[in-house]
């Protein structure tokens, strides 16, 4: 029920996030991910240059995404991403 209701907000957030005209989103967990990418009613995803193993820059319509779940990335995978989302 928590682990809902925190979905929930973060994809309510970045719903609201991408209405204002955010156009770079990051995004850390699987769960809380998927929630977001489904809040923000993408039919598909271009993949771009890999942020880590197994974890790329993602395009869809304006809006630039890193989606991390879990164990991906290094110590240094925001500030990375940041960077290959330029």
């Amino acid at each position: 029920m928590v682990a809902h209701a925190l979905e929930q907000f973060f994809s309510d957030a970045a719903a609201a996030l991408a209405a204002s005209g955010v156009q770079r989103l990051i995004v850390a967990g699987g769960e809380t991910s998927g929630a977001v990418v489904s809040a923000l009613g993408f039919d598909a995803l271009d993949i771009g240059p890999e942020i880590s193993p197994g974890v790329p820059v993602l395009y869809a319509d304006s809006i630039v995404l890193a989606l991390k779940s879990g164990n991906f990335g290094d110590v240094d995978f925001f500030e990375r991403a940041l960077r290959l989302m330029q």
